[in-house]
């Protein structure tokens, strides 16, 4: 049995790695930390883990938390992270990292977005951690940056149309919606019940969301040249889920048949990509609580544009279900392991 710790255990995301690993066969969780939070038993924090584990949560001491595990996942805030990941590595552990800090090829965009960056060298040798594109790069490293839920849901959705020259580099907007569990478990008022319930809002408008760069450099690999997107996200009244909606202008004849087929033949054999058929259109609720993506495309003949709808669970293909499909890659498990059940509905 792989021994697995938590760095962060009692955020959403480490609360839903807490979930899933408790249903994964070839690990045990054996440490969780939360500096608020120490010696309490993590199914205190999160009651639906009750048991399902008996880990008590502790101080984020490396030199303790090598002694306990030998995977960990860090799911912690940015720049806490590169203070810890240097010292696990250097151990030998290996690292799914569910922050900012090991996500950019360019630590100049990293530093015009967040703050300075104080671990260049482990930085460069991170494997950006969306499987379906970098899975044997993935296979072979030692520290995954895992993606962004945001650009996850936007980049499989637009990568095969890219990558294809389909479409047009510099004409694409997109709209995104999340749950209010993307905002984290910290108390604001912004997520209050009367702030969010019966209500829909933009935020971050106008190109300033942190997910903006990290969207741009995806597209930017698979389209082989600069990319420039729109980005608006906004806030859905329901707890978990994205949906996102992107427009773009078509290089090529409208044939929306044959731009499907683009999509069922790249992602034919990736377990957790589901492309929808012409008469159906995905829904939040169909992949909630699973490490589903669910994508749809539609041709708007009128102005020339394709539309492609995609749908992800925010803290598990989001976060926290593809930190752990990471986890499988690296540690040669089967790439499902922990990850089959079915999404929850209604």
């Amino acid at each position: 049995m792989l021994r697995v710790a938590i760095i962060g255990a009692s955020g959403y995301t480490g609360g839903e790695l807490a979930r899933l690993l408790c249903n994964h066969d070839r690990v045990e969780l054996t440490a969780a930390t939360s500096r608020a939070q120490q010696n309490v038993p993590l199914a205190d924090i999160y009651p639906h883990l009750r048991n399902r584990t008996a880990v008590v949560c502790s101080a984020p001491d490396v030199a303790q938390l090598i002694e306990q595990a030998d995977f960990f996942f860090c799911a912690v805030p940015h720049k806490t992270a590169m203070d810890l990941v240097p010292g696990l590595l250097v151990s030998g552990k290996k690292v799914v990292d569910l922050s900012a800090d090991f996500r950019f090829r360019d630590l100049r965009v990293y530093e015009h977005w967040y703050q300075p960056h104080t671990a260049p060298q482990i930085a460069a040798e991170a494997v950006y951690g969306l499987p379906e594109i970098h899975r044997e790069a993935i296979r072979q490293a030692r520290l995954v940056a895992n993606p962004g839920c945001y650009p996850t849901s936007i980049t499989l959705a637009l990568g095969p149309l890219l990558q294809a020259g389909v479409i047009d580099p510099g004409s694409i907007i997109i709209d995104a919606k999340s749950g209010t569990s993307g905002a984290g478990r910290g108390a604001s008022v912004a997520t209050l019940f009367c702030e969010v319930t019966d209500g829909f809002r933009a935020y971050k408008v106008g190109g300033i969301h942190r997910h903006t760069p990290e969207i741009e450099q995806n597209l930017s690999h698979l389209a082989g040249r600069p990319v420039t997107v729109s980005f608006t996200p906004h806030l859905l009244p329901l707890s978990r889920g994205i949906l996102s909606t992107i427009y773009a202008s078509l290089t090529v004849a409208a044939d929306e048949e044959r731009l499907r087929d683009l999509l069922r033949q790249r992602y034919r054999d990736e377990p957790f990509v589901r492309v929808l058929d012409d008469d159906r259109q995905p829904a939040t609720q169909y992949v909630r609580g699973s490490n589903y993506c669910d994508i749809a495309l539609t041709v708007d003949r009128r102005t020339n544009r394709v539309i492609l709808t995609s749908v992800i669970d925010n803290i598990v293909k989001g976060a926290s279900g593809q930190a752990i499909q990471n986890m499988n890659l690296m540690c040669g498990f089967d790439e499902t392991a922990g990850l089959t059940q079915a999404p929850l509905f209604p």
